[in-house]
Protein backbone atom coordinates (compact mmCIF):
# COMPACT_ATOMS: atom_id res chain seq x y z
CA UNK A 1 0.00 0.00 0.00
CA UNK A 2 1.94 2.64 -1.09
CA UNK A 3 0.41 5.53 1.20
CA UNK A 4 -1.78 4.58 4.18
CA UNK A 5 -3.99 7.82 4.44
CA UNK A 6 -4.09 8.05 0.83
CA UNK A 7 -7.98 7.88 1.20
CA UNK A 8 -8.53 9.71 3.67
CA UNK A 9 -6.54 12.82 2.43
CA UNK A 10 -7.40 13.02 -1.05
CA UNK A 11 -11.35 13.25 -2.94
CA UNK A 12 -12.26 11.04 -5.57
CA UNK A 13 -12.01 12.95 -8.45
CA UNK A 14 -12.35 11.44 -12.09
CA UNK A 15 -12.14 12.08 -15.43
CA UNK A 16 -14.18 15.36 -16.53
CA UNK A 17 -16.19 15.24 -19.87
CA UNK A 18 -15.99 18.15 -22.57
CA UNK A 19 -18.63 19.94 -22.09
CA UNK A 20 -22.23 18.59 -24.10
CA UNK A 21 -22.58 21.54 -26.20
CA UNK A 22 -18.91 21.42 -27.58
CA UNK A 23 -18.61 17.51 -28.03
CA UNK A 24 -22.39 17.27 -29.62
CA UNK A 25 -19.93 18.84 -32.94
CA UNK A 26 -18.55 15.74 -33.53
CA UNK A 27 -17.93 11.88 -32.86
CA UNK A 28 -14.35 12.60 -31.39
CA UNK A 29 -13.46 10.84 -27.72
CA UNK A 30 -14.78 13.58 -25.31
CA UNK A 31 -12.79 13.03 -21.74
CA UNK A 32 -10.60 15.14 -20.53
CA UNK A 33 -7.90 13.00 -18.56
CA UNK A 34 -5.93 14.14 -15.03
CA UNK A 35 -1.89 14.62 -15.24
CA UNK A 36 0.37 12.50 -13.84
CA UNK A 37 0.10 14.13 -10.30
CA UNK A 38 -3.53 13.86 -10.08
CA UNK A 39 -3.78 10.51 -11.50
CA UNK A 40 -0.98 9.10 -8.86
CA UNK A 41 -3.11 11.13 -6.55
CA UNK A 42 -5.73 8.50 -7.32
CA UNK A 43 -4.58 5.37 -6.86
CA UNK A 44 -3.19 6.38 -3.45
CA UNK A 45 -7.12 6.04 -2.60
CA UNK A 46 -6.67 2.49 -3.03
CA UNK A 47 -7.20 0.69 0.58
CA UNK A 48 -5.25 -2.17 -0.40
CA UNK A 49 -8.15 -4.02 1.81
CA UNK A 50 -7.65 -7.26 3.49
CA UNK A 51 -10.77 -8.48 1.03
CA UNK A 52 -10.30 -6.48 -1.95
CA UNK A 53 -13.99 -6.94 -3.21
CA UNK A 54 -13.63 -5.06 -6.18
CA UNK A 55 -11.51 -8.32 -7.63
CA UNK A 56 -14.10 -10.22 -6.55
CA UNK A 57 -17.10 -10.71 -9.24
CA UNK A 58 -19.75 -12.48 -6.82
CA UNK A 59 -22.91 -12.51 -7.20
CA UNK A 60 -25.19 -10.89 -5.04
CA UNK A 61 -29.25 -10.65 -5.18
CA UNK A 62 -28.92 -11.77 -8.63
CA UNK A 63 -26.54 -9.38 -9.85
CA UNK A 64 -22.24 -9.54 -10.21
CA UNK A 65 -20.80 -7.24 -8.40
CA UNK A 66 -16.90 -6.48 -8.60
CA UNK A 67 -14.22 -7.42 -11.71
CA UNK A 68 -15.07 -10.29 -13.71
CA UNK A 69 -11.46 -10.66 -14.94
CA UNK A 70 -10.21 -10.94 -11.52
CA UNK A 71 -8.08 -7.55 -12.01
CA UNK A 72 -5.12 -7.37 -9.55
CA UNK A 73 -6.64 -3.72 -8.67
CA UNK A 74 -4.51 -3.12 -5.41
CA UNK A 75 -1.41 -4.13 -6.76
CA UNK A 76 -1.41 -1.39 -9.89
CA UNK A 77 -3.18 1.25 -8.12
CA UNK A 78 -0.15 0.85 -5.51
CA UNK A 79 2.72 0.70 -8.55
CA UNK A 80 0.60 3.26 -10.39
CA UNK A 81 1.20 5.32 -6.79
CA UNK A 82 4.52 5.04 -7.09
CA UNK A 83 5.13 6.13 -10.67
CA UNK A 84 6.26 2.43 -11.34
CA UNK A 85 4.54 2.53 -14.55
CA UNK A 86 5.96 -0.61 -16.61
CA UNK A 87 4.72 -2.78 -13.02
CA UNK A 88 1.72 -1.16 -13.11
CA UNK A 89 1.11 -1.96 -16.65
CA UNK A 90 2.76 -5.63 -16.37
CA UNK A 91 -0.10 -6.49 -13.47
CA UNK A 92 -2.82 -5.09 -14.97
CA UNK A 93 -2.03 -7.13 -18.25
CA UNK A 94 -1.70 -10.61 -16.44
CA UNK A 95 -5.70 -10.55 -16.18
CA UNK A 96 -6.81 -8.11 -18.34
CA UNK A 97 -6.24 -8.63 -22.61
CA UNK A 98 -7.52 -5.20 -23.44
CA UNK A 99 -7.36 -2.41 -20.36
CA UNK A 100 -7.72 0.26 -23.27
CA UNK A 101 -11.18 -1.51 -24.24
CA UNK A 102 -12.90 -1.72 -20.27
CA UNK A 103 -11.26 1.73 -19.38
CA UNK A 104 -13.56 3.41 -22.10
CA UNK A 105 -16.81 1.22 -22.37
CA UNK A 106 -16.95 -0.75 -18.90
CA UNK A 107 -19.78 0.40 -16.20
CA UNK A 108 -16.67 -0.60 -13.48
CA UNK A 109 -18.21 -3.26 -11.58
CA UNK A 110 -15.07 -2.98 -9.80
CA UNK A 111 -16.04 0.75 -8.33
CA UNK A 112 -19.51 -0.56 -7.20
CA UNK A 113 -17.89 -2.91 -5.01
CA UNK A 114 -15.23 -0.71 -3.71
CA UNK A 115 -14.69 -0.60 0.14
CA UNK A 116 -14.02 3.43 0.20
CA UNK A 117 -17.88 3.57 -1.13
CA UNK A 118 -18.98 0.87 1.38
CA UNK A 119 -20.99 3.38 3.63
CA UNK A 120 -23.52 3.66 0.26
CA UNK A 121 -22.08 6.49 -1.32
CA UNK A 122 -20.39 4.57 -4.54
CA UNK A 123 -19.09 8.84 -5.41
CA UNK A 124 -16.64 7.76 -3.02
CA UNK A 125 -14.76 5.20 -4.58
CA UNK A 126 -11.07 4.43 -6.28
CA UNK A 127 -11.11 5.74 -9.76
CA UNK A 128 -10.43 2.19 -10.52
CA UNK A 129 -12.02 2.84 -14.07
CA UNK A 130 -9.71 5.63 -15.01
CA UNK A 131 -6.38 4.56 -13.37
CA UNK A 132 -6.72 1.51 -15.60
CA UNK A 133 -6.65 3.61 -18.76
CA UNK A 134 -4.17 5.69 -17.79
CA UNK A 135 -1.77 2.89 -17.24
CA UNK A 136 -2.39 1.06 -20.44
CA UNK A 137 -2.09 4.36 -22.58
CA UNK A 138 0.95 5.14 -20.11
CA UNK A 139 2.44 1.83 -21.72
CA UNK A 140 1.27 2.82 -25.18
CA UNK A 141 2.93 5.84 -25.15
CA UNK A 142 6.10 4.62 -23.53
CA UNK A 143 6.90 2.15 -25.55
CA UNK A 144 6.28 -0.52 -23.03
CA UNK A 145 3.52 -2.54 -25.53
CA UNK A 146 5.33 -3.99 -27.81
CA UNK A 147 5.00 -6.96 -30.18
CA UNK A 148 5.26 -10.21 -27.90
CA UNK A 149 6.20 -12.89 -30.24
CA UNK A 150 6.06 -16.51 -28.99
CA UNK A 151 9.63 -17.73 -29.20
CA UNK A 152 8.23 -21.28 -29.78
CA UNK A 153 5.46 -22.23 -31.98
CA UNK A 154 2.89 -25.32 -31.55
CA UNK A 155 1.47 -27.44 -34.79
CA UNK A 156 -1.28 -26.80 -33.50
CA UNK A 157 -4.45 -24.17 -36.06
CA UNK A 158 -7.36 -22.76 -34.14
CA UNK A 159 -9.91 -20.76 -36.08
CA UNK A 160 -11.85 -18.17 -33.99
CA UNK A 161 -15.10 -17.13 -36.03
CA UNK A 162 -15.98 -13.40 -35.02
CA UNK A 163 -13.55 -10.62 -34.01
CA UNK A 164 -15.19 -8.95 -30.76
CA UNK A 165 -13.79 -9.01 -27.32
CA UNK A 166 -14.53 -12.71 -26.68
CA UNK A 167 -13.16 -14.05 -30.10
CA UNK A 168 -10.04 -11.27 -29.39
CA UNK A 169 -8.97 -12.44 -26.26
CA UNK A 170 -9.39 -16.14 -27.29
CA UNK A 171 -7.00 -15.22 -30.28
CA UNK A 172 -4.68 -13.06 -27.89
CA UNK A 173 -3.95 -15.86 -25.30
CA UNK A 174 -3.80 -18.91 -27.80
CA UNK A 175 -1.25 -16.95 -29.92
CA UNK A 176 0.72 -16.40 -26.97
CA UNK A 177 1.01 -20.15 -25.74
CA UNK A 178 2.36 -20.16 -29.25
CA UNK A 179 -0.29 -21.78 -31.27
CA UNK A 180 -1.39 -20.80 -34.86
CA UNK A 181 -4.79 -18.81 -34.77
CA UNK A 182 -6.84 -17.49 -37.72
CA UNK A 183 -9.56 -15.17 -37.20
CA UNK A 184 -12.35 -14.57 -39.26
CA UNK A 185 -14.89 -11.79 -39.43
CA UNK A 186 -18.02 -11.49 -41.37
CA UNK A 187 -17.73 -7.50 -41.27
CA UNK A 188 -14.94 -5.34 -43.60
CA UNK A 189 -13.17 -4.52 -40.56
CA UNK A 190 -11.79 -6.35 -37.25
CA UNK A 191 -13.70 -5.76 -33.88
CA UNK A 192 -17.17 -7.21 -33.95
CA UNK A 193 -19.02 -4.89 -31.24
CA UNK A 194 -15.92 -2.98 -30.62
CA UNK A 195 -15.47 -1.68 -34.09
CA UNK A 196 -19.39 -1.74 -34.98
CA UNK A 197 -21.75 -1.55 -32.26
CA UNK A 198 -20.08 1.09 -30.29
CA UNK A 199 -19.92 4.76 -31.55
CA UNK A 200 -16.97 6.28 -32.07
CA UNK A 201 -16.87 8.92 -29.34
CA UNK A 202 -17.38 5.67 -26.70
CA UNK A 203 -14.70 4.08 -28.53
CA UNK A 204 -12.25 6.00 -31.09
CA UNK A 205 -11.57 3.02 -33.54
CA UNK A 206 -7.94 3.74 -33.54
CA UNK A 207 -7.60 2.28 -30.73
CA UNK A 208 -9.28 -0.57 -31.92
CA UNK A 209 -7.18 -0.72 -35.03
CA UNK A 210 -3.87 -0.05 -32.55
CA UNK A 211 -4.72 -3.35 -30.88
CA UNK A 212 -5.20 -5.57 -34.21
CA UNK A 213 -2.49 -4.12 -35.35
CA UNK A 214 -0.18 -5.40 -32.37
CA UNK A 215 -2.14 -9.07 -32.56
CA UNK A 216 -1.01 -9.11 -36.00
CA UNK A 217 2.69 -8.04 -35.37
CA UNK A 218 2.53 -10.99 -33.23
CA UNK A 219 1.51 -13.49 -35.53
CA UNK A 220 -2.64 -14.00 -35.28
CA UNK A 221 -3.62 -14.15 -38.56
CA UNK A 222 -6.94 -12.16 -39.51
CA UNK A 223 -9.79 -12.63 -42.76
CA UNK A 224 -12.80 -10.15 -43.06
CA UNK A 225 -15.31 -10.89 -45.32
CA UNK A 226 -15.62 -14.59 -44.10
CA UNK A 227 -18.91 -15.31 -42.99
CA UNK A 228 -18.69 -18.77 -41.91
CA UNK A 229 -22.08 -20.40 -42.49
CA UNK A 230 -22.16 -18.77 -45.88
CA UNK A 231 -19.59 -17.81 -47.92
CA UNK A 232 -17.22 -19.58 -45.70
CA UNK A 233 -17.91 -23.70 -45.33
CA UNK A 234 -17.56 -24.41 -41.49
CA UNK A 235 -17.17 -28.42 -42.84
CA UNK A 236 -13.95 -27.23 -44.48
CA UNK A 237 -12.88 -25.41 -41.16
CA UNK A 238 -13.71 -28.75 -38.94
CA UNK A 239 -11.36 -30.39 -41.13
CA UNK A 240 -8.44 -27.66 -41.57
CA UNK A 241 -8.07 -26.56 -37.80
CA UNK A 242 -7.78 -28.59 -34.85
CA UNK A 243 -10.31 -26.36 -32.80
CA UNK A 244 -12.63 -23.79 -33.91
CA UNK A 245 -14.29 -21.21 -31.15
CA UNK A 246 -17.43 -19.80 -31.85
CA UNK A 247 -17.77 -15.93 -30.46
CA UNK A 248 -20.15 -14.50 -32.93
CA UNK A 249 -22.24 -12.44 -30.08
CA UNK A 250 -25.63 -12.36 -29.55
CA UNK A 251 -26.91 -10.41 -32.75
CA UNK A 252 -30.81 -11.45 -33.16
CA UNK A 253 -32.29 -8.53 -31.85
CA UNK A 254 -35.68 -8.39 -30.34
CA UNK A 255 -38.21 -7.25 -32.98
CA UNK A 256 -41.02 -4.66 -32.35
CA UNK A 257 -44.32 -5.87 -31.95
CA UNK A 258 -46.72 -3.38 -32.41
CA UNK A 259 -48.78 -2.88 -35.05
CA UNK A 260 -47.60 -1.13 -38.11
CA UNK A 261 -44.27 -2.24 -37.35
CA UNK A 262 -43.43 -3.26 -40.94
CA UNK A 263 -43.18 0.76 -41.86
CA UNK A 264 -40.45 1.81 -43.49
CA UNK A 265 -38.16 4.06 -41.01
CA UNK A 266 -37.82 1.24 -38.16
CA UNK A 267 -34.54 0.00 -37.67
CA UNK A 268 -32.93 -2.25 -34.76
CA UNK A 269 -30.23 -0.24 -33.19
CA UNK A 270 -26.80 -1.87 -33.85
CA UNK A 271 -27.61 -2.14 -37.64
CA UNK A 272 -28.33 1.72 -37.35
CA UNK A 273 -25.18 2.33 -35.50
CA UNK A 274 -23.57 0.10 -37.44
CA UNK A 275 -23.92 2.40 -40.53
CA UNK A 276 -23.47 5.53 -39.00
CA UNK A 277 -19.72 4.19 -38.06
CA UNK A 278 -19.09 2.45 -41.23
CA UNK A 279 -19.95 6.12 -42.85
CA UNK A 280 -17.81 7.75 -40.67
CA UNK A 281 -14.74 5.65 -41.22
CA UNK A 282 -15.53 5.21 -45.01
CA UNK A 283 -16.11 8.70 -46.43
CA UNK A 284 -16.75 10.95 -43.15
CA UNK A 285 -20.12 11.41 -43.87
CA UNK A 286 -19.05 12.54 -47.18
CA UNK A 287 -21.36 9.46 -48.49
CA UNK A 288 -24.67 9.25 -45.74
CA UNK A 289 -25.23 5.11 -46.93
CA UNK A 290 -27.22 5.38 -43.16
CA UNK A 291 -31.02 6.43 -42.17
CA UNK A 292 -29.51 10.10 -41.74
CA UNK A 293 -31.77 11.72 -38.60
CA UNK A 294 -30.98 15.40 -39.51
CA UNK A 295 -33.98 17.06 -38.67
CA UNK A 296 -35.82 14.37 -38.16
CA UNK A 297 -37.81 13.17 -34.89
CA UNK A 298 -36.13 9.68 -33.22
CA UNK A 299 -37.75 7.84 -31.31
CA UNK A 300 -35.23 4.58 -29.08
CA UNK A 301 -37.33 2.11 -27.86
CA UNK A 302 -34.78 0.92 -25.21
CA UNK A 303 -33.34 2.64 -22.31
CA UNK A 304 -29.76 0.28 -22.10
CA UNK A 305 -26.54 1.66 -23.01
CA UNK A 306 -27.24 1.13 -26.58
CA UNK A 307 -30.36 3.25 -26.44
CA UNK A 308 -28.26 5.80 -24.80
CA UNK A 309 -25.77 5.72 -27.91
CA UNK A 310 -28.23 5.99 -30.63
CA UNK A 311 -29.28 9.39 -28.69
CA UNK A 312 -26.25 10.38 -28.68
CA UNK A 313 -25.82 9.75 -32.35
CA UNK A 314 -29.05 11.12 -33.16
CA UNK A 315 -27.83 14.36 -31.72
CA UNK A 316 -24.70 14.67 -33.32
CA UNK A 317 -26.31 13.98 -36.83
CA UNK A 318 -28.98 17.04 -36.29
CA UNK A 319 -32.00 15.57 -35.38
CA UNK A 320 -34.86 17.57 -34.74
CA UNK A 321 -35.92 15.84 -31.17
CA UNK A 322 -35.35 12.64 -29.37
CA UNK A 323 -37.43 10.51 -27.35
CA UNK A 324 -36.18 7.34 -25.42
CA UNK A 325 -38.71 4.74 -24.15
CA UNK A 326 -38.27 2.64 -21.19
CA UNK A 327 -40.68 -0.22 -20.35
CA UNK A 328 -39.63 -0.48 -16.55
CA UNK A 329 -40.19 2.30 -13.92
CA UNK A 330 -37.01 5.28 -13.33
CA UNK A 331 -34.96 3.50 -10.24
CA UNK A 332 -34.16 5.74 -7.36
CA UNK A 333 -31.38 8.82 -7.49
CA UNK A 334 -29.93 6.92 -4.08
CA UNK A 335 -29.32 3.32 -3.11
CA UNK A 336 -31.94 1.94 -0.95
CA UNK A 337 -31.60 0.37 2.23
CA UNK A 338 -32.61 -2.86 0.41
CA UNK A 339 -29.71 -2.47 -1.94
CA UNK A 340 -26.51 -2.43 0.06
CA UNK A 341 -23.13 -2.46 -0.92
CA UNK A 342 -21.53 -4.37 -2.14
CA UNK A 343 -24.58 -5.41 -4.05
CA UNK A 344 -24.90 -3.68 -7.74
CA UNK A 345 -26.20 -0.35 -7.20
CA UNK A 346 -29.48 -0.40 -8.37
CA UNK A 347 -29.78 3.73 -9.16
CA UNK A 348 -30.41 6.01 -12.13
CA UNK A 349 -27.27 6.62 -14.34
CA UNK A 350 -27.74 9.76 -16.33
CA UNK A 351 -24.90 8.92 -19.31
CA UNK A 352 -23.36 11.23 -22.07
CA UNK A 353 -26.30 10.67 -24.14
CA UNK A 354 -29.26 11.50 -21.91
CA UNK A 355 -27.04 14.53 -20.92
CA UNK A 356 -26.57 15.89 -24.14
CA UNK A 357 -30.14 15.37 -25.01
CA UNK A 358 -30.43 17.58 -21.73
CA UNK A 359 -28.40 20.10 -22.96
CA UNK A 360 -29.77 19.97 -26.81
CA UNK A 361 -33.79 19.88 -25.91
CA UNK A 362 -33.70 20.90 -22.20
CA UNK A 363 -35.27 17.79 -20.98
CA UNK A 364 -34.20 13.99 -20.30
CA UNK A 365 -34.50 11.73 -23.00
CA UNK A 366 -36.09 9.00 -21.42
CA UNK A 367 -39.57 7.94 -20.82
CA UNK A 368 -40.15 5.71 -18.04
CA UNK A 369 -42.79 2.61 -17.83
CA UNK A 370 -43.92 3.17 -21.58
CA UNK A 371 -44.21 1.67 -24.82
CA UNK A 372 -45.28 1.78 -28.43
CA UNK A 373 -48.36 0.66 -29.14
CA UNK A 374 -49.32 1.77 -32.25
CA UNK A 375 -46.72 2.83 -35.42
CA UNK A 376 -48.08 5.17 -37.93
CA UNK A 377 -47.63 5.64 -41.30
CA UNK A 378 -47.91 7.71 -44.73
CA UNK A 379 -47.40 6.14 -47.63
CA UNK A 380 -45.62 3.22 -46.26
CA UNK A 381 -43.00 5.52 -43.80
CA UNK A 382 -43.22 6.45 -39.92
CA UNK A 383 -45.01 9.37 -39.51
CA UNK A 384 -45.72 9.18 -35.45
CA UNK A 385 -46.79 6.65 -32.77
CA UNK A 386 -49.26 6.14 -30.08
CA UNK A 387 -47.32 5.14 -26.97
CA UNK A 388 -49.21 3.67 -23.47
CA UNK A 389 -47.98 3.17 -19.70
CA UNK A 390 -47.42 0.31 -18.82
CA UNK A 391 -46.92 -2.00 -15.27
CA UNK A 392 -45.87 -5.12 -14.20
CA UNK A 393 -48.42 -7.18 -12.48
CA UNK A 394 -49.23 -10.49 -11.05
CA UNK A 395 -51.89 -12.34 -13.01
CA UNK A 396 -52.61 -15.85 -12.77
CA UNK A 397 -49.06 -16.06 -10.35
CA UNK A 398 -46.99 -14.88 -13.49
CA UNK A 399 -45.39 -11.43 -13.70
CA UNK A 400 -47.21 -9.74 -16.44
CA UNK A 401 -46.53 -6.86 -18.34
CA UNK A 402 -49.76 -4.63 -18.38
CA UNK A 403 -50.76 -1.37 -20.29
CA UNK A 404 -52.24 0.77 -18.09
CA UNK A 405 -56.18 2.48 -19.32
CA UNK A 406 -56.27 5.94 -20.39
CA UNK A 407 -52.73 6.58 -20.52
CA UNK A 408 -51.93 6.53 -24.47
CA UNK A 409 -50.15 9.33 -26.22
CA UNK A 410 -48.85 10.44 -29.26
CA UNK A 411 -45.72 11.15 -30.73
CA UNK A 412 -44.44 12.63 -33.98
CA UNK A 413 -41.76 9.82 -35.15
CA UNK A 414 -39.71 9.68 -38.37
CA UNK A 415 -37.16 7.02 -37.43
CA UNK A 416 -37.74 4.46 -34.80
CA UNK A 417 -34.59 2.54 -33.09
CA UNK A 418 -34.77 -0.82 -31.86
CA UNK A 419 -32.35 -1.17 -28.84
CA UNK A 420 -34.96 -3.78 -26.75
CA UNK A 421 -32.23 -6.41 -26.32
CA UNK A 422 -31.31 -9.61 -28.01
CA UNK A 423 -33.14 -12.74 -28.52
CA UNK A 424 -29.50 -14.65 -28.09
CA UNK A 425 -27.21 -15.92 -30.90
CA UNK A 426 -28.02 -15.90 -34.84
CA UNK A 427 -28.79 -19.66 -36.03
CA UNK A 428 -26.65 -20.03 -39.32
CA UNK A 429 -23.38 -20.18 -37.60
CA UNK A 430 -23.91 -22.59 -35.31
CA UNK A 431 -26.14 -24.74 -37.19
CA UNK A 432 -23.30 -24.88 -39.90
CA UNK A 433 -21.13 -26.85 -36.86
CA UNK A 434 -23.57 -28.50 -35.91
CA UNK A 435 -23.65 -27.63 -32.24
CA UNK A 436 -26.66 -27.51 -29.93
CA UNK A 437 -28.90 -24.44 -28.69
CA UNK A 438 -29.95 -23.46 -25.53
CA UNK A 439 -33.54 -22.26 -24.66
CA UNK A 440 -31.76 -19.06 -24.76
CA UNK A 441 -30.81 -19.59 -28.42
CA UNK A 442 -27.03 -19.42 -26.91
CA UNK A 443 -24.49 -22.06 -27.66
CA UNK A 444 -25.46 -24.71 -25.35
CA UNK A 445 -22.12 -26.30 -23.18
CA UNK A 446 -22.01 -28.32 -20.12
CA UNK A 447 -22.38 -25.18 -17.97
CA UNK A 448 -21.47 -21.54 -17.42
CA UNK A 449 -17.97 -22.00 -16.91
CA UNK A 450 -17.57 -24.63 -19.31
CA UNK A 451 -16.89 -23.51 -23.49
CA UNK A 452 -16.46 -26.70 -24.98
CA UNK A 453 -20.02 -27.42 -26.93
CA UNK A 454 -19.93 -31.44 -26.87
CA UNK A 455 -18.97 -31.49 -30.84
CA UNK A 456 -15.67 -32.70 -31.43
CA UNK A 457 -13.44 -29.30 -31.56
CA UNK A 458 -15.40 -27.03 -31.68
CA UNK A 459 -15.89 -24.55 -28.55
CA UNK A 460 -18.21 -21.45 -27.89
CA UNK A 461 -17.15 -17.99 -25.30
CA UNK A 462 -18.29 -14.11 -25.40
CA UNK A 463 -22.46 -13.60 -25.87
CA UNK A 464 -22.80 -15.88 -28.26
CA UNK A 465 -21.96 -18.19 -25.07
CA UNK A 466 -24.11 -16.27 -21.93
CA UNK A 467 -26.07 -14.00 -23.82
CA UNK A 468 -25.65 -10.60 -24.19
CA UNK A 469 -23.76 -8.62 -21.63
CA UNK A 470 -20.71 -6.17 -21.15
CA UNK A 471 -17.55 -6.18 -22.93
CA UNK A 472 -15.49 -7.17 -19.32
CA UNK A 473 -17.51 -10.49 -19.70
CA UNK A 474 -17.23 -11.22 -22.70
CA UNK A 475 -13.39 -11.01 -22.34
CA UNK A 476 -13.13 -12.83 -19.16
CA UNK A 477 -15.00 -16.28 -20.90
CA UNK A 478 -13.01 -15.49 -24.48
CA UNK A 479 -9.35 -15.86 -21.82
CA UNK A 480 -11.14 -19.28 -20.06
CA UNK A 481 -12.37 -20.52 -23.46
CA UNK A 482 -8.49 -20.12 -24.77
CA UNK A 483 -7.46 -21.88 -21.27
CA UNK A 484 -9.69 -24.79 -22.15
CA UNK A 485 -9.40 -24.85 -25.61
CA UNK A 486 -5.29 -24.93 -24.86
CA UNK A 487 -5.46 -28.01 -22.33
CA UNK A 488 -7.94 -29.71 -25.03
CA UNK A 489 -5.26 -29.53 -28.15
CA UNK A 490 -2.20 -30.18 -25.62
CA UNK A 491 -3.84 -33.30 -23.92
CA UNK A 492 -4.63 -31.87 -20.20
CA UNK A 493 -8.50 -32.04 -20.35
CA UNK A 494 -10.90 -35.09 -20.61
CA UNK A 495 -12.63 -33.13 -22.50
Amino acid sequence: MGKNDGFMIYKRVEDSWIEPSSRIKNFKEFHNHLDDRERREQAARCMNCGVPMCQSAIRLAGMVTGCPLHNFIPEWNDALYKGQYDMAAWRLLKTSSFPEFTGRVCPALCEKACNCGNGGDIKEAVTIHDNELYIIEKAFESGYMKPQIPKVRSDKKIAVIGSGPAGLAVADLLNRRGHNVTVYERDDRIGGLLMYGIPNMKLDKKIVERRVNLMKAEGVTFITNADVGRNVDAKQLLSEYDAVALCCGAKKPRPLSAQGSEAQGIMFAVDWLKSVTKSLLDSDFSDKNFFDPKGKHVVILGGGDTGNDCTGSSIRLGAASVTQLEMMPCPPTERQPDNPWPQWPKVLKTDYGAQESIEKFGHDPRVYKTTIKEVYQKDGKVCGIKTVQVEFKNVDGKRTLCEIEGSEKELPADLILIAAGFLGCEDYTANAFGVPLSPRNTVATSGADSYFTGTDKVFTAGDMHRGQSLVVWAIAEGRECAREIDEYLMGYSNL
